[in-house]
């Protein structure tokens, strides 16, 4: 099989590899470099679990190619915390908000939300507008949005920046 050369930067650490041109970009990040935090859930685009952050837009890792990212900046839940441990406020609001019950979406959601943070607040009807394309199998999504918006506050409050 012809392979292809990738070089990303993931979670800040350069990465290099060589894929089959239709190797997608969760089975890159779970099977190359073992970051298995990334799950695969419908391989359709549709529940959002594969979710992660390519130059800080949030993508559907199972709908991109590997050598589509070659060059890019890509962000996995492995990456939130910070380097001593630190719970990034998003992980933090999920965590003291129960914004997970099995847990197997709470990546994609994680990282939809982190490209959220991004942004600045947004009221609750708009959150869970931008939530929508990411499911939860168990129900939780009230918590979920408790959690980002707790996450909008503690980021807002850290910054002295106002929502929208």
């Amino acid at each position: 099989m012809n392979r292809h050369p990738v070089h990303v930067k993931i979670n800040g650490v350069d990465r290099d590899g060589y894929v089959e041109a239709r190797k997608t970009l969760v089975d890159f990040i779970r099977e190359d470099l073992e970051l298995t935090g990334t799950h695969v859930g419908c391989e359709h685009g549709v529940c959002g679990a594969c979710t992660v952050l390519v130059d800080g837009q949030a993508v559907r890792s199972c709908l991109m190619f590997a050598v589509q990212a070659e060059g890019c900046e890509i962000r996995t839940i492995e990456g939130m915390a910070g380097p001593d441990g630190e719970l990034h406020p998003l992980q933090a609001a999920f965590r003291d908000n129960h914004s997970f019950q099995c847990g197997f979406c709470t990546p994609g959601f994680m990282m939809t939300a982190a490209s959220l943070l991004e942004e600045g607040p947004l009221s609750e009807d708009a959150l869970r507008h931008e939530l929508s394309g990411n499911l939860c199998r168990c129900t939780g999504y009230q918590s979920i949005v408790a959690g980002v918006m707790d996450a909008f506050e503690r980021v807002s409050d850290s910054t002295g920046e106002g929502g929208r």
